[in-house]
C-alpha cells in the first residue's frame, strides 16, 4: 500500500511538471517559429524556413500557419500588392512575436549569486532541456543541503529551548525538592523557534527576493509560502491519516492551540487577499506590511494565552482527569471522555503542587514502571543494567518536539541512520555520570581531615572471656605521624570488681591506620544482672580530630542464667535493595545452656512472595554464646517510594534436649538448696518479688520485652537518587545536540543504517547493517555533511553560536534555490509563480512530509503532524511575507514611492487556498467528534482513505487550477 501511494504521488507529480514544461516550451517554439518568419519575409532567401516554421504553430499558431501557407501560394491581392488580410496578417504577426520576446522569451535576469548560464537566445530547443534538466538536478541538490543544514539549525533551537531552570517545590509530606523545569514554553517554543527551523528557507527565500530585485516584488517568495502551506494542509495531514498503524488513532491534545493556530492560519491568507486585492488594490502600504508582521507576535500570545488558560479561557470548562501515568490533571471534556474509556474517573480534584512538579513526578512514575517490566522480563539482569535499559526507554518513549522529528527523518533519508544509537550512548552516559556523581558523594570524607574513632563502637563480651581486644581506627591522611588517649570509665560495671580499668597511648606511624589494645574482664560465679563500662578517647595529637563513635560501650554478659532472648530493636529499616537482611536475637543475662528459640514471620503491610520470603524455624543458642541472627529475604521491586512492613516474633526459649531435664539442669548449675530456692520463688506473685528473687528468677531462659520486630522496606536511597538524576537528565534534546567538532566530522563520514523499528525497542533484533540505499544516499550527501560538519556544536554557547551560522549558512543556500529556480522557468520558460508553488514549495516540504510521517507513528497525540501545520502556515504568512514586505514598503516610503504588488497568480492562490482550507479544516473536526472515528489521524480503514481521498484532490486541484489560471487558460 505504501509503495502504491508513493507511486501514485510520484506519477501525479510528473504528470503536472511535464504538462507545465509542454505548455511553456510550446510558447516558446511559437514565439520562435513567428520570429522566423518575420525574418524570412524580409528577404526571398529565407522562405522555405519560414514555411517549416509555420507548420509546428498550435492553437493560433495552426490558424496563422493557414494563412502564411495561402500568401505564398498566390493567394495575394492585385498586382502582386500585399492584400488587406497580408496587412491584416502582419499586423496581427508583429504584435504576436513581439509580445513574447518580452512577456514569455523574457530575457533571465542576473541572480543575486548563481552567475545566468550563457548564451541567452539563438539556443536550440535540447539545449533548453538540457539546461532545464541540469537546473532541476541543482534544485534537488539544494534542497538536500539546505536540509541538512536545517536540522543542524533545529538541533540548536532544541538547545535553546531546552534550557531549564532549577525550582524548588514540595512534595507530599512537605518536603521540598529542587528539579529542572524548562524555561521555554511548549507552544510559544513550537510557534517562534520550531516554525522557524522548519520554515526558515520560505521566511528567507521570501526576504532574499526582495532584496535581489532591488525591493520589488517577486513572485517565487510569496508563491513558495502559499504553495508550501497548501502542501502542508492537504498532503501531509493526508498521508498521516493513512499511515498510522491499523487500530490506531491519534488525536490533538492541544485543541485550544490548534483552534487558534487553524484560526489564524486562515486568516492570514484572508489578510493577504484584502490587502492585495480589496484594500490598496497592487499596492502594499507601510501599514499594511507592518499589521501583518505583527499578526504573529499576536498568534503566539493568543495560543499561549490559550494554553494556559488564561483570560476568557480559564471560565471555559474545565474538567480534571487522569493521564496514563495517574496524574490528575487538567483536561479538555473530550480528553476526560476518551479517557473514561481506559480506566475509573478519579474525583476532580486540583492538585497543589505546581504543573512543573507534576511533570517531573509523572516523568519519575513512567521510570519507575519501565523498570518494574523490564524486571519482569529479564530477571536475572541486574540491576545497573536494567536501570541502563529503562533510561534508554523512557528517552525513547518521552515527548518530543518537532525538531526531533525533522532531524530524524532528514537523517533517514540522507544515510545516517535513525537517533537510537545515539539514545543509547545518552542513556549509558547517563548512568555513568550519575553513578559517578554518587561514589563522588561517598568518597567527599577522604578529604576530610585525619579522624579517629573506635570500630566497632560497641563490645559484649561474656564474663567468663578472660579478655578481649578493641580497634582504634584512623581514616584520612594516614602518611603522617599521630596518636590519642585512651582510658576505661566505670558504667554499671565497676573497674577491680567486674573489669580491669586501663588507660594508655596509642601511637599511629606513617602508613598505619588502625591500632589494637586488650581488656581483661573479672568472672566471678554470683548471678548479676547484665553490666556494661565504656572506654573514651582523648587527647588526640595536633590535625587529629575523634570522631564518633569516640567512646566505646562494653558490655559484659553474666554467665551464670540461662538467659533472656529478646530483639535489640523493636523496629527496623531497610532497603528493599538490602538483599539478605539479617535480624540479631540477643541472648542478655546470662549464657548457659544450649537453648532453643523458634520464630516466624507474619503479614503487615508487606506480602510474603511479593515483597519478602516467608521464614520460620529456630535458633540454637549454644552455651556462652549470646547472638544469633535470623535470615530475612526481602524481594527487591526498585520501587521509588516503597514503605511496607511485617513483623518477626520470636516464640518461648526452652531448654535443648540435653537439658530438658530440669533437675539435671539446676544440678549442674546450683547446688540443691539453691534449686529449691528458685522453685519457691517461682511460686511467688510478682508483687511480692525481691530483687534477690527476681535475680533468681533470671538464671531460667526466657523472653524479653521485645519479642515482635517490624522490620520495615523502604526504596533504596541510591536508587531514589538515581531515579532523580536519571529523569532529570531525560532529556531527549541532549541526543539531537553535539559536543565537538571531532563527533561531527565522525558523525559526517559514517553510514549508520536507517531501521524502520526506530523506537519499537525490540530486543531481539540484530544488529542492521547500512543498505546500499544507505550507502548511495551517504554519498551523495557526503559534501553537504562534510561542509555542515564545520558549523560551532550545538553546545558552545548553550547552542546560539550554531543557530547564528546556521541561520546564516540557510541564507546562503536559499538564495542559490531562487537564483537557480528563477533560471529554470526562465530557460523552460515556466512563470515564476508556477515554479515557486509547484517546485520549491515540494523541495521544501518534503522532510516536513517525513517528519510528520515519523510523528504520526511515534507521538501518542497528533499536534506535531496537524497543530505544527496550521502554526507553521500562519507563521509563514505573517514573518515571511509581512518581514520582506515591511522592509520593502518602507524602502519605498522612504524615497517617496509605492511598493507595488501586482495580484496575479498570487492573489488567485490566495483566495483559492482560503476556501480549501475551510473544506479541510472542517473534515478535519468532523473526523474528530464523529463517534464512528473519534480522532483526526487514523481510524476506520475506509474512512481514513476517503479523508486522505479528499485532501489529496484539494491539493490537485489546487495545483491545476493555479497553473491554469497563470497561462490563462481560465480567466477569473
Amino acid at each position: 500500500m505504501q509503495l502504491l501511494l508513493k507511486s501514485i504521488f510520484t506519477c501525479a507529480l510528473l504528470v503536472i511538471f511535464v504538462y507545465a514544461t509542454a505548455q511553456s516550451l510550446l510558447k516558446v517554439q511559437e514565439s520562435e517559429a513567428r520570429r522566423a518568419y518575420l525574418n524570412g519575409t524580409s528577404t526571398s532567401s529565407s522562405s522555405s524556413s519560414s514555411s517549416s516554421s509555420s507548420s509546428n504553430l498550435s492553437q493560433d499558431g495552426h490558424f496563422l500557419g493557414r494563412r502564411l501557407r495561402q500568401m505564398m501560394h498566390g493567394e495575394e491581392g492585385e498586382e502582386g500588392a500585399p492584400s488587406q488580410m497580408e496587412d491584416d496578417l502582419n499586423q496581427q504577426l508583429k504584435t504576436n512575436v513581439d509580445a513574447p520576446d518580452k512577456e514569455e522569451l523574457r530575457k533571465c535576469s542576473e541572480g543575486l549569486v548563481l552567475p545566468v548560464w550563457t548564451p541567452e537566445f539563438n539556443i536550440s530547443m535540447g539545449d533548453r532541456l538540457i539546461r532545464g534538466f541540469v537546473y532541476f538536478v541543482l534544485l534537488i541538490y539544494l534542497f538536500v543541503g539546505v536540509s541538512i543544514i536545517a536540522d543542524r539549525f533545529m538541533a540548536a533551537i532544541e538547545a535553546i529551548t531546552s534550557i531549564e531552570r532549577a525550582v524548588v517545590v514540595k512534595g507530599p509530606n512537605n518536603v521540598k525538592q529542587v528539579m529542572h523545569v524548562r524555561i521555554w514554553n511548549e507552544t510559544v517554543a513550537n510557534l517562534t523557534l520550531m516554525a522557524l527551523g522548519s520554515s526558515a528557507p520560505e521566511i528567507l527565500l521570501s526576504v532574499i527576493e526582495i532584496y535581489a530585485k532591488d525591493f520589488e516584488s517577486g513572485d517565487l517568495g510569496p508563491g513558495t509560502i502559499v504553495g508550501s502551506a497548501a502542501y502542508n494542509l492537504f498532503m501531509i495531514i493526508a498521508v498521516c491519516m493513512i499511515w498510522i498503524p491499523a487500530g490506531e488513532v491519534r488525536r490533538i491534545r492541544h485543541l485550544r492551540v490548534f483552534f487558534v493556530t487553524a484560526l489564524f492560519s486562515i486568516f492570514a491568507y484572508v489578510w493577504l487577499w484584502l490587502i492585495l486585492s480589496v484594500f490598496t488594490p497592487g499596492v502594499i502600504l507601510v501599514w499594511e506590511a507592518i499589521v501583518t508582521l505583527l499578526f504573529f507576535p499576536l498568534t503566539v500570545l493568543w495560543a499561549y494565552i490559550a494554553e494556559r488558560r488564561m483570560l476568557v479561557y480559564k471560565y471555559m470548562d474545565k474538567n480534571y482527569r487522569v493521564n496514563k501515568r495517574g496524574t490528575v490533571v487538567a483536561g479538555e471534556h473530550d480528553q476526560v471522555e476518551m479517557d473514561a474509556e481506559k480506566g475509573p474517573k478519579h474525583p476532580m480534584v486540583t492538585s497543589a503542587r505546581g504543573t512543573d512538579a507534576e511533570a517531573f513526578d509523572e516523568a519519575r512514575r513512567e521510570y519507575i514502571t519501565v523498570l518494574t517490566e523490564l524486571r519482569q522480563k529479564y530477571p536475572d539482569a541486574d540491576l545497573e543494567q536494567l536501570e541502563m535499559m529503562a533510561q534508554e526507554q523512557v528517552l525513547a518513549r518521552s515527548s518530543k518536539s518537532r525538531a526531533f522529528y525533522r532531524i530524524q527523518a532528514t537523517r533517514k533519508m540522507v544515510g545516517s541512520g535513525n537517533l537510537m544509537r545515539k539514545i543509547q550512548e545518552r542513556a549509558h552516559s547517563d548512568l555513568t555520570e550519575v553513578k559517578a556523581q554518587l561514589q563522588a558523594g561517598d568518597d567527599d570524607e577522604a578529604d576530610d581531615p585525619i579522624r579517629m574513632y573506635f570500630e566497632p563502637g560497641h563490645y559484649t563480651v561474656m564474663e567468663n572471656c578472660g579478655e578481649f581486644e578493641v580497634r582504634v581506627v584512623r581514616r584520612g591522611d594516614i602518611s603522617t605521624y599521630a596518636s590519642v588517649e585512651y582510658e576505661t570509665q566505670d558504667g554499671t560495671a565497676s573497674a577491680g570488681t567486674d573489669f580491669v580499668g586501663r588507660k594508655g597511648l596509642l601511637s599511629f606511624p606513617p602508613g598505619v591506620d588502625e591500632q589494637r589494645f586488650r581488656i581483661e574482664v573479672i568472672d566471678d560465679d554470683v548471678f548479676e544482672e547484665d553490666e556494661c563500662f565504656y572506654i573514651r578517647l582523648f587527647n588526640p595529637s595536633e590535625g587529629v580530630k575523634l570522631a564518633v563513635p569516640m567512646i566505646a560501650t562494653v558490655m559484659i554478659l553474666d554467665d551464670d542464667h540461662a538467659g533472656i532472648f529478646a530483639f535489640t530493636d523493636s523496629v527496623f529499616e531497610i532497603t528493599e535493595s538490602v538483599g539478605k537482611f539479617e535480624l540479631k536475637v540477643m541472648r542478655y543475662s546470662g549464657a548457659r545452656g544450649t537453648v532453643i528459640v523458634p520464630y516466624w514471620t507474619e503479614n503487615d503491610t508487606a506480602t510474603d512472595a511479593k515483597d519478602y520470603e516467608e521464614a520460620r524455624g529456630e535458633l540454637i543458642f549454644e552455651n556462652n554464646e549470646s547472638e544469633k541472627f535470623i535470615d530475612l529475604y526481602i524481594l527487591e521491586q526498585s520501587s521509588y517510594e516503597k514503605d511496607v512492613s511485617f513483623k518477626v516474633h520470636i516464640g518461648e526459649p526452652r531448654l535443648a534436649p540435653d537439658d530438658t531435664n530440669k533437675e539435671s539442669f539446676f544440678n549442674r548449675f546450683f547446688d540443691d538448696e539453691m534449686a529449691a530456692k528458685i522453685m519457691e520463688v517461682e511460686k511467688k506473685s510478682v508483687q511480692d518479688l525481691t530483687e534477690l528473687d527476681r535475680i533468681l528468677l533470671l538464671s531460667k531462659p526466657r523472653n524479653g520485652e521485645l519479642t515482635t520486630a517490624y522490620v520495615r522496606i523502604r526504596e533504596s536511597q541510591e536508587f531514589k537518587a538515581t531515579v532523580d538524576k536519571l529523569v532529570a537528565k531525560a532529556n531527549v534534546s541532549a541526543v539531537l545536540g553535539t559536543s565537538s567538532w571531532k563527533e561531527q566530522f565522525k558523525d559526517a563520514l559514517t553510514v549508520i543504517p536507517a531501521d524502520e523499528s526506530e523506537f519499537d525497542n525490540d530486543d531481539d533484533a540484530e544488529e542492521e547493517v547500512p543498505s546500499c540505499f544507505s550507502y548511495v544516499s551517504h554519498f551523495i550527501c557526503l559534501f553537504w555533511k562534510v561542509l555542515f560538519a564545520f558549523v560551532p556544536p550545538t553546545d558552545i554557547c548553550g547552542g546560539y553560536v550554531t543557530f547564528v551560522v546556521s541561520i546564516f549558512v540557510i541564507g546562503v543556500i536559499t538564495a542559490i534555490i531562487g537564483d537557480a529556480a528563477s533560471y529554470f522557468g526562465c530557460v523552460l520558460n515556466i512563470k515564476d509563480s508556477v515554479t515557486a508553488i509547484l517546485f520549491v514549495a515540494l523541495g521544501t516540504s518534503i522532510p516536513d512530509t517525513f517528519a510528520s510521517m515519523i510523528a504520526a507513528k511515534h507521538d501518542e497525540g497528533a499536534d506535531n503532524c496537524i497543530g505544527n501545520v496550521t502554526g507553521s502556515n500562519a507563521v509563514n504568512v505573517f514573518l515571511g511575507i509581512g518581514l520582506a514586505w515591511t522592509i520593502a514598503a518602507v524602502y519605498h516610503s522612504s524615497h517617496g514611492a509605492t511598493f507595488n504588488v501586482e495580484p496575479g497568480t498570487i492573489g488567485f492562490a490566495v483566495a483559492l487556498f482560503c476556501g480549501e482550507a475551510l473544506i479541510a479544516i472542517f473534515l478535519i473536526m468532523f473526523r474528530r467528534w464523529h463517534k464512528g472515528i473519534g480522532a483526526e489521524l487514523g481510524g476506520p480503514k475506509v474512512s481514513k482513505y476517503i479523508s486522505a481521498a479528499i485532501l489529496v484532490f484539494l491539493w490537485v486541484f489546487y495545483v491545476v487550477i493555479c497553473i491554469l489560471e497563470a497561462y490563462d487558460v481560465i480567466e477569473v
